[in-house]
């Protein structure tokens, strides 16, 4: 480790140097499958950053959820949901830098290997490069920069590996804040590589609706209970309800992309349909899939049961042997989470990624994260950055991100960290 350990300038030229270890830091983030569902990659997910992050002199600690909170009995959801922190502790303030380990499937119309980091030019593509493995690799390469330097840094980095935010029922990052394990202040990677101040964000409710019917033969359906048929007075019903949801707006500012006066506004989606196998039998069983999208006004469970009293009246008289709805995905909505440390926050990103300082918009969404449970256990201020980007394919196929992405990134993070980094804005 060198001397000079106030040169932020000397820290910054090493990071720029050190995208190679960077891109095979990401590398090895992206080789390992941690798609969510199933969610069964945490634990070599887990071996794998202890590997990255002990050389740089951290601590780990491995927190499982309970199989109870999250599992939803759907049987597409299994392996231990493993959640990984990495201290190093010096007695400085805390900041907490939190990451998602999960990725959504690879799905259809992969150009390249989904597993596998390729390079092309200065993008970089695999699942989980911008959403949000490349996300840890800068923090990497921020974070070695300021160990090999001895760069003094402001706060003490715990890194945050955390379970299940691509719809799962039970967060990692909600049972880690729920047991009180989030310390300081929190940083979340899970946002755009935009100039944004973040005005939060609506919740997201996942409810499956599982009727039963009794299969026969189509031709001959002698007792037989069509489950697909059975159901359209529900779809009608869901129908109606979705015109009378997504006209209950938000005050919160819509982004920037959307058309002149059009607010943010609740939705709801028919996500998933799912029955039958073939035309010679009638289906015994259909799932319908509902997806409720609403404001941070409205109330989590009065949204719920508004759901199911009208699933209860469309299926009531029916024809079917039984139906049940079970919730198999909640995240609740961020609420006004700009807090003191912002403006320090703000200050960093400009420096990483060039940013002025009216470049920044203050804007909300109608996607969801999985720090509203972070909010609802009483950490209300949550820094937000990222790598995500309109055209980056984010959830689709051929995902990437970019080097000079990877490097604002981690430059913004060197900065925010460092001791000698806007002094007047440092707050405890």
């Amino acid at each position: 480790m060198r001397n000079g350990g106030h040169d932020l300038d000397l820290a910054l030229a090493h990071l720029h140097d050190g995208m190679p270890a960077m891109v095979d830091a990401l590398a090895r983030l992206i080789a390992v499958d941690t798609s969510f569902p199933p969610g069964d990659g945490y634990g070599p997910f887990a071996d794998t950053a202890e590997d990255l992050f002990a050389p740089l002199g951290f601590d780990f600690e491995r927190i499982e959820v309970p199989e109870a909170l999250w599992q939803t009995g759907a049987g597409d959801v299994h392996g231990p949901r493993i959640n990984l922190i990495a201290r190093r502790k010096t007695g400085r303030p805390v900041c907490s830098l939190y990451f998602h380990t999960d990725v959504v499937p690879a799905g259809d119309g992969w150009t390249r290997p989904p597993f596998e980091l390729t390079q092309e030019g200065d993008r970089l593509l695999g699942r989980g490069a911008s959403d949000m493995k490349g996300t840890i690799a800068s923090v990497y390469g921020a974070l070695a920069a300021a160990r090999e330097t001895g760069l003094d840094l402001a706060y003490d980095p715990v890194l945050l590996f955390c379970t299940d935010e691509e719809g799962g029922l039970y967060p990692g990052i909600r049972h880690l804040a729920e047991i009180g394990a989030v310390e300081g202040h929190l940083l979340s990677f899970n946002g755009q590589a935009s100039p944004r101040i973040w005005a939060g964000c609506f919740g997201s409710l996942d409810l499956a609706i599982d009727i039963t019917g009794r299969s026969a033969h189509s031709g001959d359906p002698v007792g037989g209970v069509n489950a697909v048929e059975e159901a359209l007075p529900l779809l009608d019903r869901l129908m109606a309800l979705k015109r009378s949801v997504e006209t209950r707006t938000s005050d919160m500012t819509p982004p920037p992309h959307f058309p002149p006066g059009q607010p943010l506004a609740a939705r709801l989606t028919i996500a998933a349909i799912n029955a039958g196998s073939k035309g010679s039998a009638l289906p015994g069983h259909c799932r319908i899939v509902v997806n409720r999208r609403y404001t941070p006004d409205e109330d989590g469970a009065e949204v719920e049961a508004e759901l199911r009293d009208t699933i209860a009246k469309a299926m009531d008289g029916s024809g079917v042997l039984g139906w049940k709805a079970t919730v198999v995905g909640h995240l609740a909505p961020v609420k006004d989470p700009v807090g003191p440390h912002w403006p320090r926050w703000q200050a960093a990103l400009s420096q990483g990624f060039g940013y002025g300082p009216d470049d920044f918009i203050r804007y909300g969404a109608s996607s969801s994260s999985d720090m509203g449970w972070v909010q609802q256990a009483g950490i209300r201020e949550i820094l937000l950055g990222g790598l995500s980007r309109p055209d980056n394919n984010g959830h689709a196929a051929d995902e990437f991100t970019t080097t000079g992405d990877l490097k604002a990134l981690a430059h913004a993070v060197l900065a925010y960290l460092a001791q000698p980094f806007r002094p007047d804005l440092l707050t405890d």
